[in-house]
């Protein structure tokens, strides 16, 4: 079973007026670049990944906060979630399209950073 929002695509020609606080792309905008979201969009790039898969590939990150940032980016669109009908549930999160095509510029963006970080500012690797 795969739950998630659908975003219907706007009008032709019709722009959001971002600027203005009752636009409905800022609260995406807000769940994206949310302290969390961008690491749960990063960490979902490559494969699907379960609930504790997920959290544990983002360190600090707490059950609770995960469990509000997936359901915001889950109610936008861009993660889906899959509950497999076996006992007890096996619920598995991944990148809906438009959660891909979010997720690439941030990635890009990541990369950018960390190859310009001096090496001494690097965290070690694998720990």
């Amino acid at each position: 079973m795969v739950e998630g929002a659908q975003l219907k695509q706007a009008e032709a020609g019709k722009r959001y007026e971002v600027f203005h606080t009752d636009c409905p792309a800022r609260d995406m905008v807000d769940h994206v670049t949310s302290r969390w979201g961008i690491w749960v969009l990063i960490s979902l790039r490559s494969n699907d990944l379960r609930f504790y898969e997920l959290r544990d590939s983002i360190q600090g990150i707490s059950e609770k906060m995960l469990a509000q940032t997936l359901r915001a980016l889950l109610e936008d669109g861009l993660i889906r979630r899959e509950v497999a009908p076996t006992t007890p549930p096996q619920v598995t999160y991944g990148l809906t399209e438009f959660g891909q095509d979010i997720g690439e510029p941030l990635t890009d963006l990541f990369d950018r950073i960390t190859k310009r970080l001096p090496a001494d500012q690097r965290p070690p690797r694998g720990g």
